[in-house]
């Protein structure tokens, strides 16, 4: 290459490095790439170009860098460990593993090989291994603040809330500008109910950053829990200054309006949602409900299918969404759901109790029983499982089933004109069968006796003739 041509590729380099640290990363992309073009050997560009792509959270593209930049230092381990935690970031966790391992191997005091296999291992769900990383990098590195942090995350995964807190206090002790650090302290006060801790965290991330809108939002609805509505609501607005189009904010103010019974507003904002981002859980399932209320039971069956083809992944929302279409007689739809909640959460005992309630409408009264008692295994004390299984258990002719069902009920809920109402068929039902049973009784008896006076009074009738 000649040495103007070489010069002009190492001056677009120098200002890609340049665009890199004024954190212009577009910019810096379009030098390297121009840089590249001219000298596509050069091993440290194709690195610096994914570093680059990591910092605009294009990682597929960061990856395909990170490998070529391998062709010409195999054995760079800073190379190797970029590439790893791309391959964790895109959920290629085989490939990341062998990776780190591979630099193991390489080099055993790398610190980082460890110290990055944490996040690999706790996305994994493998968390003994990550303590195991954890305690491998603290021998190389025991003020290491990362490793803190990412340990940390493995802790609060597990709901071991007391000690991610106390590794994520050694994370900002160690490096108090560490990204969000007071943001996930206070998350974690949040998940262990330490409500004043947890406010006092988030307050201390925004006055750090107080243009983030992922804590302010998150924020909202901490003070939306704590029922501070209005403080709440100053939040979302405050994101929506930042970024009008930032469609949760429209969504959750209309949470808020929805709650205070201002329909017209809170239908107003998610409609908004959804024009912004049509992709958004929630505006649907919400705007469902508005319409079963005014008994708009089309328009609900179309908002619930639009909220379906999102594919909720809450075993609560699917549930829900299911006795909705059962309001609005879509059985299909309503089974699809529920089964879905089930495999979710097979603990998820409304579930079982619209499940039941399917099956009575459509007649199956055996499925309509086993999917009561499955619900009460779970919770004993659902008394519309108990009611509806006792008026099941009328019909099927379980008497002493349906009184049991209904007396639990009755002593659960009180004086209950319902389930009076029901508990009085059943005693008659059963007074009924008792008085049938005793006819039944009767009746040998009495045709037994009726023959023998016949009998008897022939042989009178023959005797005087």
């Amino acid at each position: 290459m000649e040495f103007g041509s070489y010069d002009k590729a190492e001056r677009r380099a120098r200002m890609a490095y340049e665009l890199y640290e004024d954190g212009k990363m577009k910019l810096a992309l379009s030098e390297l790439e121009a840089a590249l073009d001219i000298n596509p050997s050069n091993g440290s560009w194709h690195f610096n170009k994914a570093l680059t792509l990591d910092a605009i959270n294009e990682f597929d593209d960061a990856i395909r860098e990170f490998e070529l930049a391998l062709q010409f230092n195999p054995d760079d381990v800073e190379i190797l460990n970029s590439l790893a935690v791309d391959y964790t970031r895109t959920g290629l966790y085989d490939l990341a593993i062998e990776t780190f391992e591979h630099i193991e191997q390489l080099d055993p005091e790398f610190e980082p090989s460890y110290c990055n296999r944490i996040i690999a291992y706790t996305e994994m769900g493998k968390h003994d291994l990550a303590e195991q990383m954890f305690y491998l990098a603290q021998q190389i590195k025991p003020d290491c603040a990362l490793c803190y942090y990412n340990i940390g995350n493995s802790l609060f995964a597990r709901r071991e809330y007391k000690k991610a807190i106390g590794c994520w206090l050694r994370t900002a002790d160690l490096e108090p500008s560490h990204p969000q650090i007071n943001y996930r302290i206070a998350q974690a006060y949040w998940s262990d109910a330490d409500l004043e801790r947890g406010r006092d965290y988030f307050l201390a991330e925004l006055r750090m950053n107080p243009g983030d809108i992922d804590v302010i939002l998150d924020f909202g609805l901490f003070l939306l829990e704590l029922a501070d509505i209005e403080s709440a609501k100053e939040k979302f607005n405050r994101i929506l200054e930042l970024d009008p189009d930032f469609a949760p904010a429209m969504f959750y103010l209309g949470e808020v309006a929805f709650e205070k019974g201002d329909y017209d507003r809170a239908v107003e904002l998610f409609d908004q949602a959804l024009q912004t981002d049509d992709t958004l859980a929630g505006p649907f399932f919400r705007l469902a409900q508005h319409a079963l209320m005014i008994g708009q039971h089309q328009q609900a069956r179309a908002y619930l299918a639009s909220e379906l083809r999102l594919e909720p992944e809450a075993a609560e929302t699917l549930v829900s969404m299911g006795s909705m279409f059962l309001a609005t007689g879509d059985m299909n739809y309503a089974t699809h759901c529920l089964l879905r909640a089930l495999d979710i959460d097979n603990a998820a005992a409304d579930a079982y109790y619209y499940l039941a309630a399917i099956s009575a409408i459509q007649g199956m009264l055996d499925d309509a029983a086993r999917f009561f008692s499955h619900c009460l295994d779970i919770n004993s004390e659902h008394i519309a499982a108990l009611r509806d299984s006792a008026s099941v258990y009328l019909s099927m002719g379980r008497l002493a089933d349906a009184a049991e069902r209904i007396d639990k009920a009755l002593a659960l809920a009180g004086k209950d004109s319902h389930l009076q109402a029901i508990s009085r068929a059943i005693r008659l039902a059963q007074f009924r069968q008792r008085t049938a049973d005793f006819v039944r009784r009767l009746q040998p008896r009495f045709i037994e006796t009726a023959a023998s006076g016949i009998s008897r009074l022939y042989s009178r009738i023959r005797r005087r003739a």
